[in-house]
């Protein structure tokens, strides 16, 4: 019996996780409003009734979405502390939201989406868990300028800079592939990526740590 367990929920792990991929591809193609889940279960290559057993109804799935967009965002600066060296932490930061830009490019398009039309499926996470880390990211960011870490700079804006120069990639990369007349490959992100941790640092008085590799 253990066994059939096992497998029965292997079985759905696996279908769920077709189902999140599948809404994500339609959702960053068509918009909430586009996309129906029938769209969704042809993508996944399974029945309409298999993806409303794992989740409900449309909205339902669409969070889901979002908030595996959010955690794709989890870094190494989430633990970040005064005791830590600005220089590699910011490098770091932007690095893993350079990299996550070129590996889930649809994932940040929906959530890029979702919050110009207000966030109304973002609010109890949005107004709480999220605001939560931008009070504790500042508060670090405080905490080096006044250790004489970090010049005095607005932490606010730097993180407002970083995701704007990062996620850009990922929201307008057709943009970014018309204006260069191709796409984007591994080693334009990785140069692309020593160019705004450059920026940033450089903006912050801060130099690119020697440690620091893409």
């Amino acid at each position: 019996m253990m066994k059939v367990k096992s497998a029965d929920a292997g079985v759905g792990a696996m279908n769920r996780r077709k189902i999140l991929q599948a809404a994500e591809k339609c959702f960053a193609q068509f918009g909430f409003k586009g996309t129906a889940v029938q769209k969704i279960a042809d993508e996944a290559g399974l029945p309409k009734t298999n993806v409303l057993y794992y989740f409900k109804t449309k909205q339902e799935l669409y969070v889901a979405v979002l908030e595996e967009t959010l955690s794709l965002w989890n870094s190494r600066f989430d633990r970040a502390t005064v005791e830590d060296d600005p220089a590699e932490v910011l490098a770091n930061y932007i690095a893993e939201k350079m990299e996550v830009s070129r590996t889930n490019p649809q994932a940040s398009k929906i959530f890029a989406m979702e919050i110009i039309n207000g966030a109304q499926n973002l609010s109890g996470y949005f107004d709480e868990e999220h605001a939560l880390w931008m009070k504790g990211r500042l508060a670090v960011i405080d905490a080096w300028v006044e250790a004489g870490k970090l010049p005095p700079v607005e932490g606010e804006y730097l993180l407002y800079t970083i995701w704007a120069s990062t996620q850009h990639y990922a929201d307008f990369s057709t943009q970014i592939t018309r204006l260069r007349g191709k796409k984007m490959t591994k080693i334009d992100f990785e140069n692309a990526t020593k160019q705004v941790v450059k920026l940033v640092l450089g903006g912050c008085g801060l130099s690119v740590p020697e440690s620091f590799e893409v």
